[in-house]
């Protein structure tokens, strides 16, 4: 899944939290990018750190919550893509890494 953010450390703070608390297997910052967009009805453009976040469907909700929960924005574009193939090993660490600790 992906959201941006407009300050590296905002991205950083909230894929820290995501893995962490095992929602994600891992996670990815990319930046600056540029961005534009439409909000409120007005066009707009500026800079924002992407934040790239691999789970599983199964924990996908939690994530989203905790997404939702933790973002400086108020309505955050949050995109989830779903993984269509990978290596085996790889798709078995996402599992792994997003299961529950006992």
């Amino acid at each position: 899944m992906s959201t941006a953010t407009p300050e590296r450390q905002q991205a950083v703070e909230l894929a820290k939290g995501a893995v962490q608390g095992r929602l994600a297997a891992g996670s990815q910052i990319i930046g600056p990018v540029g961005s534009v967009f439409w909000h409120l009805g007005e066009f707009g453009e500026g800079e924002e750190w992407r934040l790239l976040v691999t789970t599983t469907r199964e924990r996908y909700p939690e994530l989203e919550k905790y997404l939702l929960e933790n973002h400086p924005w108020d309505n955050p574009e949050l995109l989830a893509v779903p993984i269509a193939n990978g290596a085996p090993r790889c798709l078995q660490w996402i599992k792994d890494s997003v299961a529950p600790a006992n």
